[in-house]
């Protein structure tokens, strides 16, 4: 069954993917103009204009934020103890995987604070402007205001398959496990033992069930949005696949989103 064919299958009532490697796109259903919100896959615009500003000299990893004793890595990585939506605090930094968006939101904050520029507005020069994504914005959360169309997350897959903007070496130690063993919660998907993150990116490592097709490597990092999209890269398939859809995350996208890249992966 083509991706199309496959696509075609879900309850969605408009839904676009794109499949593409280091060169650009391989395959793609749907229409890839239309602007969709992006929900938590904003994280990885955040991500990748976080690890700029630590190229640039601009912040460091190991800066204070967030609670005591938390850095911007333990904020990026899921591990400051922050609570998911609230200025609580239910863990000791280092010591739970516990997805926070107010813990990406913070180090949003702390780049726009020493760029002396709102976050808004270093992550459109630093990461939309050079990718070309001209048709998306982010307003609001930096853990997921982002709306855009396809074809400008595509650019962002292909930028994380062979990086210009970051060197390789950035995008490596981004996308391997911060803070190992960690056990948490996967939204969506349960506790995981162990729940591994990157630097503002999921890693997939072996966890089930999960939103990741079974056969990627455990190298394989993305994110998934509730707003139904998400993007995924397979460093060692050198290939990137990514979704946006009207239709909200639910156990539909839990049984497609594996089907899907388990097709994708196929045709390598």
């Amino acid at each position: 069954m083509s991706i199309a064919e496959l696509v075609e299958t879900w309850p969605v009532r408009t839904a676009a993917v794109g499949v593409v490697d280091r060169t650009g796109r391989l395959d793609a259903a749907g229409p890839v103009g239309q602007a969709f919100a992006w929900a938590s896959v904003t994280k990885v615009v955040t991500a990748l204009a976080t690890w700029i500003a630590v190229e640039e000299g601009t912040i460091a990893l190991d800066d204070a934020a967030g609670p005591p004793g938390s850095t911007v890595r333990h904020l990026l990585a899921h591990a400051s103890g922050l609570a998911p939506d609230r200025d609580v605090v239910l863990a000791a930094p280092g010591v739970r995987r516990i997805y926070s968006n107010l813990g990406i939101e913070l180090a949003a904050t702390h780049v726009a604070e020493r760029a002396a520029m709102p976050f808004e507005d270093y992550a459109r020069e630093a990461v939309l402007e050079p990718l070309g994504m001209r048709g998306t914005r982010l307003a609001g959360s930096p853990a997921s205001g982002c709306t855009g169309p396809l074809v400008d997350l595509e650019r962002l897959a292909a930028e994380l398959l062979a990086p210009t903007l970051v060197s390789a070496g950035t995008l490596g130690a981004a996308t391997t496990v911060a803070f190992p063993g960690l056990d948490g919660v996967l939204p969506g998907f349960g506790r995981q033992h162990p729940n591994d993150w990157g630097l503002g990116v999921e890693v997939r490592d072996h966890k089930a069930p999960h939103w990741m097709p079974r056969s990627a490597s455990p190298r394989t990092f993305g994110h998934f949005g509730r707003a139904g999209g998400f993007l995924w890269v397979d460093p060692d398939a050198a290939i990137a696949c990514c979704s946006l859809s009207d239709e909200p995350f639910g156990p539909w996208a839990a049984e497609a989103w594996p089907a899907l890249g388990e097709a994708v992966l196929a045709r390598r």
